[in-house]
């Protein structure tokens, strides 16, 4: 019991050290995963560009899928002009990486400001997704398909 409260204040003050730094324009950093797609986001008060890869999230992410995905975040909290984000993504493709963008900002936010939690988790923005491929198993061509019967 001792050691739960001692977590759960070193928790709140860690929360509020944080908060007390994104106010003081410094970086937040959150790692977002989807797939095999790994990102690393930092946000900050600002004009709300969206930089992924040292590229315009609009050149990086070319359909608008994607883009949409991985703006989802700042459009269903309603700051998507306040904050800077830079993004460093690696690992996956296209559709990996917006999701794992998502994760990432959604997490950022979070620790930015706290009150936007409840939204987060109602929109389903804080929850990783697990499903991952699945491994070939010997004797199989891949996860599940085995090879051609031939009859002769």
């Amino acid at each position: 019991m001792r050691v739960r409260s001692i977590l759960t204040r070193h928790r709140v003050r860690n929360s509020w050290r944080l908060h007390s730094m994104a106010t003081a324009k410094e970086y937040i950093w959150a790692t977002g995963r989807r797939k095999s797609a790994v990102a690393r986001v930092r946000i900050k008060f600002g004009t709300g560009k969206i930089i992924v890869n040292k590229k315009p999230i609009a050149a990086y992410f070319p359909t608008e899928q994607d883009k949409n995905s991985a703006t989802s975040p700042l459009v269903s909290t309603k700051t998507l002009g306040k904050y800077d984000v830079f993004v460093n993504c690696h690992g996956g493709g296209p559709s990996g990486q917006a999701g794992a963008v998502k994760l990432g900002v959604a997490r950022a936010l979070k620790i930015v400001d706290p009150s936007l939690e409840p939204l987060l988790r109602e929109e389903g923005l804080l929850t990783r997704d697990p499903r991952m491929k699945e491994r070939k198993k010997p004797g199989l061509r891949g996860a599940r398909r085995g090879t051609q019967f031939s009859k002769r």
